[in-house]
């Protein structure tokens, strides 16, 4: 099946700061090995409390679950999360 870029969008819980940093390391080390599989394209803060990962999937639901095992969504730190298929026309993704 064709791979589609997605653009998900995370929302961290604004209570669990101390908590985000602490994990965030390991939650790194996770986008690093999606990225060397060829799954993600890019990832990194958006604005204050939230984050934009850029990743290959079939639909936004295989998107959301590829993400699942990410050390913040288990550890319940992500208040929400959302997948939006994204169709670039200028530039390496295009």
């Amino acid at each position: 099946m064709a791979k589609t870029i997605f653009a998900v969008r995370y929302v961290y819980d604004p209570k669990r700061g101390e908590d985000l940093a602490r994990i965030r390391p390991e939650h790194r080390t996770f986008l690093r090995a999606l990225h060397d599989e060829g799954s993600l394209l890019a990832s990194g803060p958006l604005g204050e409390g939230e984050a934009l990962i850029i990743i290959l999937a079939s639909d936004a639901t295989a998107a959301l679950e590829l993400l699942s095992p990410d050390p913040l969504n288990q550890a319940g730190i992500i208040a929400s999360r959302s997948a939006q298929q994204w169709q670039p026309v200028i530039g390496p993704w295009a």
